[in-house]
């Protein structure tokens, strides 16, 4: 195990950094960043059923793009989604604790504004209309298509509901986000059950009706009396057990109640064996590149995709290794002209996440922000050292730049447990999701655009 994952273990593991409260690449992180929710402590009701309405530890967000026709070079407007589960640190089903499902968590929208002088807008929550009584709700991957002339989109969550993890389906109808003073909709559609989803974590849409999906480990904190122990083995240790694989769904209206569970998943295929913690998974924009974030061994693995059979060429395979434990990626849609790159956000401290998991007092967990470039040259890249970044010897020449950084304490200011990275293309605007933060999503507008 040393020595194969010794450096990162050494990295963010043994090594906690003294990090800022906060700076990012782009301009001031006093002046141009601030969280989406407020942030103010969660005081649970005395009701178990009560509701937390705070837009508050998010771990995925996603750019829903309305396009007015389809062929259109630019969305009209985006709409950046928010999967928030304020009751994270009673029911985590991946780093624990597994005491209390209730309340449900919550999904928002966010109307992302198209230049720095626009003011920002008040986040929406959104209500899921039609979702059936007493079904559990706790967020974490979510993938949306983009709406074309008013269409709606289909839109997955994975689910870790109490009784097993399940990927949600709904849809979104631009006309139902069109009044800031009505709650806007997700419709929901039905709830998708494999014998493959062994424990989703990721979603990647090749089509508006399939995806790939990353199942983080093959040993769940569910299990009876290993799973308060193997599944963090499995973890720190790397263990190659976890899976990715690619999903094509039957339609909504070809499933009958007789074995119900079996119909909604048409054809599976595994993409990735044997893979350490594969949590993150995205699909670049000319739909031939997946990248996958290894959180255990602290890399990004790149594939190139075949898009008529969705299998990926494993002889091909690109790594790039980062100095935290990776959590979600997105690839950055790029101005016209200007090259892709990949975010890739993360913890550079694990232990400190798993306190905060644990609600150990005054703890905190700092925020990891990174770019990627220039993916087809990912293998032949110098590890050059770069002094002017944090990043050290794995700023690989300067194709590898941080983005962001703060020490996770949201009392001086801090954002922590970043989770997910996003960048608005047309504003240079960047959104950061916080696994655990209480003003769930933080938004950087550089003021001098």
């Amino acid at each position: 195990m040393w020595y194969r994952n010794g450096t990162q273990l050494q990295n963010f593991i043994l090594t906690k950094r003294n990090l800022p409260v906060g700076s990012i690449s782009t301009g001031s992180y006093a002046r141009d960043c601030s969280p989406l929710g407020p942030v103010v402590s969660l005081t649970p009701s005395s009701s178990p059923n009560a509701k937390f309405d705070q837009l508050a530890y998010c771990e995925d967000i996603a750019f829903w793009e309305l396009y007015n026709k389809v062929g259109d070079a630019k969305p009209a407007k985006r709409i950046l989604l928010s999967g928030c589960d304020p009751n994270r640190k009673s029911w985590n089903t991946v780093m624990g604790p597994l005491r209390d499902p209730n309340p449900r968590g919550s999904l928002w929208a966010y109307t992302v504004p198209s230049s720095s002088s626009e003011p920002s807008p008040k986040p929406q929550r959104i209500a899921l209309q039609g979702y059936p009584e007493g079904h559990d709700f706790h967020p974490l991957g979510l993938e949306v298509w983009p709406s074309y002339a008013g269409n709606a989109s289909n839109l997955y969550i994975v689910n870790h509901a109490r009784a097993r993890t399940v990927i949600e389906h709904f849809t979104l109808t631009p006309s139902t986000f069109s009044s800031p003073s009505s709650a806007p909709k997700a419709k929901y559609i039905r709830t998708i059950t494999s014998p493959y989803f062994v424990s989703p974590n990721s979603l990647a849409l090749t089509s508006p009706t399939s995806f790939y999906v990353s199942n983080d480990h093959l040993i769940t904190r569910r299990w009876p009396i290993i799973g308060s122990f193997v599944p963090l083995l499995e973890s720190v240790f790397a263990l190659p057990l976890a899976f990715i694989s690619h999903v094509s769904l039957a339609p909504p209206d070809a499933i009958t109640p007789i074995d119900e569970e079996r119909q909604h998943v048409a054809e599976h295929k595994f993409a990735v064996k044997f893979m350490p913690f594969p949590n993150g998974i995205a699909l670049s924009s000319d739909k031939k590149t997946l990248a996958v974030a290894s959180s255990s061994l602290g890399v990004v693995q790149f594939y190139a995709r075949d898009a008529s059979s969705n299998a990926l060429n494993l002889k091909k395979e690109e790594t790039v290794k980062l100095p935290f434990a990776v959590d979600n990626v997105r690839f950055a849609h790029a101005p016209e002209g200007s090259e892709e790159e990949l975010l890739v956000a993360g913890h550079p401290h694990f232990p400190s996440v798993i306190k905060v998991a644990k609600n150990v007092t005054n703890a905190s967990s700092g925020s990891w922000v990174a770019s990627i470039s220039s993916l087809s040259s990912a293998s032949s890249a110098s590890n050059a050292s770069d002094s002017q970044d944090p990043l050290g010897p794995y700023a690989a020449g300067g194709r590898v730049k941080t983005i962001l950084q703060s020490n996770g304490v949201e009392s001086e200011g801090g954002f922590p447990t970043s989770s997910t990275a996003l960048r608005d293309p047309d504003s240079g605007a960047l959104y950061i999701a916080g696994l655990y933060a209480l003003g769930g999503v933080l938004e950087c507008r550089p003021r001098g655009i």
